[in-house]
């Protein structure tokens, strides 16, 4: 029981060291933004909504074949793996079709959305340097879930650290100027996002033909035609995951489209709010990679005890951590704003929101755990119909009316602080509900198929 534990808190602590390096693209974006022009920053919010809604939702179909290969990995079906690999390229490449033709033409979605004209040049200029940078970062998410599959997430880390430090000088050289460069202001920030994107592809390429660790699994094999049946299987576990991902992230990032509306302050308060609960995801984020890991390994393995074991530790741990982080999120909340922004009415409506963020985040991560392990179990159509009801519902719907509207007895209160408030209980209400469903799938689990044996 303890190694368990110990073995998820490592596995977890080595994803999330380069989750925070990657999250710290996005903090230093919205610092750098921030210390450019208010309006900069307004424009960061609305362009990183609508970036990471796309960016993802295609992650989500990718992420949700890491219980394929930690199963085939505690089976010791090495070779199997590899030509699993080569047949995720064919998903990677629709994923990037897709991806590229909405950030590429965002127009529509501004509109409905009702952004402002004034930032809606901002923007585009923004997502269209940033389609370019969305290929490299999606074949490098399939290396990082291959990793973490295998359960040797190190070597992602270590990419992805070394990235930050490239990110961080990049994007103050090419947002402010300098040695002969122009300020580019929003639009420094995508090109340093892109050519560290690249970099870190070409780093992962290099690291996958050179280390003697993946020369088991056979992955520069010559690629084979689409395996129909097999990509026909991905898209039964990729395509809800990758949906479920959609509703839940859309109904965080779209808050930041409403939002717009109420002006450039505060969209700037909502953006300080939004980056610190992206951050403070990570934590609960990387125990659900750990945890789905390792009970997927311990599926493939054949013992379903031990994968339920896993799970149960997973929860504890993912539980105490969301407990420290949201605490900490209240007590420091004003020091937190006052690092982004020297407005001071963005910093008081940020404090604010951040008491409603803190309350959201122990939802969010009692319900992300529950997901990731339900996808462990092949269980993906149940969560995608419950976010929809409740996240798109509930929460965005009724964050909508209790802002512009009212609701209830409840008058419009025309501030985001309306859409925090009623995401919080939509996410809520969403983890209560995917906790009932584990707890009855992990009593009623049975295995999809029999593997031999295999040690931790």
């Amino acid at each position: 029981m303890t190694s368990e534990r110990r073995m998820i808190a490592r596995h977890a602590g080595t994803v999330l060291a380069g989750q925070f390096a990657v999250m710290a693209f996005g903090i230093t974006d919205t610092i750098v933004a921030g210390r450019y022009a208010q309006d900069a920053l307004a424009a960061l919010s609305v362009g990183s909504a609508i970036f990471i809604s796309v960016f993802v939702t295609l992650i989500g179909g990718l992420q949700a074949l890491l219980p394929v290969w930690a199963e085939l990995h505690g089976a010791r079906r090495q070779a199997e793996v590899g030509r699993s690999v080569r047949q995720a390229l064919y998903l990677c490449g629709g994923a990037i079709a897709i991806g590229m033709a909405v950030l590429l033409m965002p127009g529509a979605l501004l509109r409905w959305t009702a952004v402002p004209d004034t930032m809606r040049g901002d923007v585009e200029a923004y997502l269209t340097v940033l389609a370019f940078a969305l290929p490299p970062a999606l074949l490098f998410r399939l290396f990082s879930t291959l990793n973490q599959g295998l359960g040797k997430p190190k070597l992602v880390t270590w990419v992805q650290m070394g990235a930050l430090a490239l990110k961080v000088p990049l994007s103050i050289w090419f947002a402010f100027g300098g040695a002969g460069l122009p300020a580019l202001g929003l639009v420094g920030c995508g090109w340093a996002t892109l050519v560290v994107n690249w970099g870190m592809l070409a780093l992962a390429v290099w690291l996958l033909r050179t280390q003697a660790f993946y020369r088991a699994y056979g992955l520069w094999a010559r690629i084979e035609a689409p395996d129909w049946p097999q990509l026909r299987r991905f898209a039964r576990l990729g395509v809800p995951g990758g949906l479920s991902v959609l509703v839940e992230v859309t109904s965080f990032t779209l808050m930041a489209l409403f939002i717009a509306r109420l002006g450039a302050t505060a969209s700037a308060a909502h953006q300080i709010a939004s980056n610190l609960t992206a951050v403070a995801y990570m934590v609960p984020l990387s125990l659900s990679i750990a945890t789905s890991a390792r009970a997927s390994y311990w599926l493939g393995a054949g013992d379903a005890t031990q994968a339920r074991r896993a799970c149960a530790r997973g929860f504890e741990l993912t539980l105490g951590g969301a407990l420290v982080i949201a605490t900490l999120m209240v007590l420091a909340r004003g020091w937190l704003a006052d690092v982004y922004t020297d407005d001071l009415a963005v910093t008081a409506l940020a404090t604010t929101l951040l008491l409603a963020t803190a309350c959201y985040h122990l939802a969010d991560a009692t319900q992300t755990l529950c997901v990731f392990v339900l996808r462990s179990y092949r269980v993906t159509v149940a969560p995608l119909v419950l976010y929809c009801a409740l996240l798109w519902g509930v929460g965005l719907g009724g964050s909508y009316l209790l802002a512009y509207r009212g609701l209830g007895p409840w008058p419009a209160m025309q501030s985001p602080l309306a859409f925090w408030l009623m995401s919080a209980a939509a996410l809520w209400l969403t983890a209560l509900l995917f906790a009932a469903l584990l707890w009855r799938t992990l009593r009623r689990a049975r295995l999809p198929q029999p593997a031999r044996p295999a040690r931790a």
